[in-house]
């Protein structure tokens, strides 16, 4: 197939901007902010298209041909987005790098994909790159973006060049068109692994196209609507779900300022999509509990009795068993107060108009699901692998479980297999690992289904549920199963915890390590007349008596030989930047386990923490 199609069927990620050029040439394609100017700032679909087209000259002009790899370092613009377009338009692969990953892990896959160019926002981006590093064997030329200074790159081992002087050696280039097929590849997405060194997913335009097709029939999104952009482009799910089919159907996609200006960036641009890992909706959930809170118990309590209210009403447009109630009765002629209250201010803080907001790249708690849906907000829940392009289902309005991820997408088949594992088979399943033929075999079943390492189950209704990964099963050595993720999500319910890792691998019952949310620490520890401040508070014995209690009661669902016997209570919260997350904000347990290694064996030498 080529670049050249008769109809308006897309086949390869080239054919999205082509239709949608032709479809709305001047309407507004992205938005962002000018720190210069100090406003938004947007280009319609031609300028946009214009833009892919110089870069597309300078890109052929450098020498590169159809499969050579482009490394690509840049946080979510304009510039970033036109790059991709102009790679992939030329036939070659675009290897996204995370912007918060190390300069370490990013020189090991400029090297492993063998790049034969790199895009960095800045020089100290690549300066960082070289400070670890200083043979790229691959790579021809460094285009640095976002500046025109190139300081302290004298030494550097790779040509280095401003986008303005780049740009320019390539406007005397006609562009060329090059013959795409659906199976060529159309990236190369580095998982970032919580141990070893990342894997390069490859996934072709087939894969791509039909997960972006197989997502817009679950996900409605129309021409008019607006994307708030915030999770970079290395993320799959971001980079499918909002900027691909963004693309296809047209929608404009504003770029957010980063994590310090969301809240306002969310007021500002009031966008109508909003996509984002959970841990931003229990920030934003935090922060709204936290404002109740303050309000006295009374608001408290009224709050809770609005979820009750509002979930009883979810339940009933979704088809899910409705919790008995002896004031039911009572919810048709409540709801419009408590609406006015709760779910309206619940709303606004997201812009006011968000008409569909998925949480995906890991699981959602239970407890933050019932909130949002309890109060209106129209939150469903994905799942997927970047090995899948990434999605493999999505809650469905009229059909919506927050508890479940949903249904798999209409061109997505699943089953379970042994030991309870999800599997997959769909045209968006990858091609295989870079240069692993050994990890791709091991990936897939004799029969070629794709091995997610997820235990799950289906429902009546088609509805998957997430049980935890297969290698994270906690095994005690009385040989009782505990599913820490789960659990971990259960604690993480009390607004006191905020990130929870549970321990007891081969020990003879479980413990945990709590980093504690700083405002819920400074009332418990008021209520408990101690310190806040004070490092040693955190270790009290009575201190951790009580932290064990409301541990208990968050999971109270749980088998008893499942549930912590003793915490240790942190204030140092776990990030990428301290290698304790991968970039995708999932736990580093082995990192964490080895950076708290005698707390840990101070759980199980302790006396046990009974209650």
């Amino acid at each position: 197939m080529t670049t050249s199609i008769p109809d308006n069927t897309p086949n390869i990620i080239p054919d999205f901007l082509r239709n949608t050029l032709k479809n709305y040439p001047d309407k507004d394609a992205y938005g962002e902010w000018d720190p210069i100017s100090g406003q938004w700032i947007s280009v319609s679909w031609k300028q946009f298209t214009d833009k892919v087209n110089h870069i597309r000259a300078a890109l052929q002009k450098s020498g590169l041909t159809k499969g050579d790899r482009v490394a690509v370092l840049l946080p979510n613009s304009i510039n970033a987005a036109a790059a991709d377009q102009a790679i992939l338009a030329n036939g070659l692969i675009p290897v996204p790098l995370h912007a918060v990953d190390t300069p370490s892990s990013s020189s090991y896959i400029i090297n492993n994909s063998e790049a034969g160019l790199l895009i960095v926002p800045k020089a100290l981006r690549w300066n960082a790159i070289v400070s670890v590093c200083k043979d790229f064997p691959h790579l021809k030329e460094v285009i640095v973006f976002s500046e025109d200074n190139l300081e302290n790159t004298e030494n550097s081992p790779v040509p280095v060049s401003t986008l303005k002087d780049w740009l320019e050696k390539g406007k005397n280039e006609t562009v060329r068109d090059v013959r795409i097929d659906e199976e060529d590849l159309a990236a190369i997405v580095y998982t970032s692994g919580t141990t070893g060194n990342p894997k390069g997913v490859m996934l072709t335009h087939k894969n791509i196209v039909s997960n972006v097709l197989g997502s817009s029939d679950s996900i409605p999104v129309e021409s008019e609507d607006i994307y708030l952009s915030f999770l970079p482009f290395s993320h799959t799910f971001e980079r499918t779900v909002t900027y691909y089919l963004g693309l296809y159907k047209g929608a404009k996609v504003t770029f957010s300022r980063g994590v310090l200006k969301l809240a306002e960036d969310l007021q500002q641009v009031r966008p109508t999509i909003f996509i984002s890992v959970p841990r931003v909706y229990e920030q934003f959930h935090n922060k709204i509990k936290n404002k109740i809170q303050s309000k006295g118990n009374f608001t408290k309590a009224f709050a809770e009795h609005a979820i009750d209210v509002g979930w009883r009403k979810f339940c009933r447009e979704n088809n899910l068993a409705v919790p008995s109630s002896s004031v039911s009765w009572m919810d048709n002629l409540l709801w419009p107060i408590l609406q006015k209250n709760f779910a309206e201010p619940l709303k606004a803080a997201f812009g006011g108009r968000v008409k569909l907001a998925i949480a995906g790249g890991a699981a959602l708690n239970n407890a933050l699901g019932r909130f949002y849906c309890g109060l209106g907000f129209p939150l469903r829940q994905g799942y997927g692998l970047t090995e899948t392009s990434p999605v493999i289902c999505v809650g469905k309005k009229g059909n919506n479980n927050p508890l479940t991820v949903g249904n798999p997408l209409s061109n997505v088949r699943v089953r379970i297999g042994d030991d309870g594992e999800l599997q997959i088979k769909a045209p968006s399943v990858m091609k295989g690992y870079w240069k692993l033929p050994e990890a791709t075999k091991e990936s897939f079943t004799e029969d070629g289904w794709l091995k997610t390492g997820d235990q799950a189950d289906i429902s009546e209704q088609g509805r998957i549920r997430i049980n935890g990964r297969i290698k994270e099963i906690i095994v005690t050595s009385t040989g009782e199963k505990i599913p820490p993720t789960d659990l971990e999500l259960a604690i993480q319910a009390d607004p006191l915890f905020e990130q929870v890792l549970c321990i007891g691998e081969g020990k003879p019952f479980i413990t945990a390590l709590a980093v504690v949310n700083d405002a819920e620490w400074e009332r418990f520890a008021k209520s408990m007349n101690v310190d806040p401040n004070n490092p040693e508070s955190l270790q009290r014995r009575d201190v951790r008596l009580a932290a064990i209690r409301r541990i208990k009661k968050s999971a109270s669902s749980f088998p008893q030989y499942g549930v912590p016997r003793n915490v240790t209570l942190l204030r140092e919260h776990w990030t990428v930047d301290n290698g304790l997350l991968t970039v995708t904000m999932k736990l580093r347990r082995k990192k964490i386990l080895e950076k708290y290694k005698n707390e840990v064996e101070e759980l199980y030498t302790t006396p046990q923490n009974k209650v």
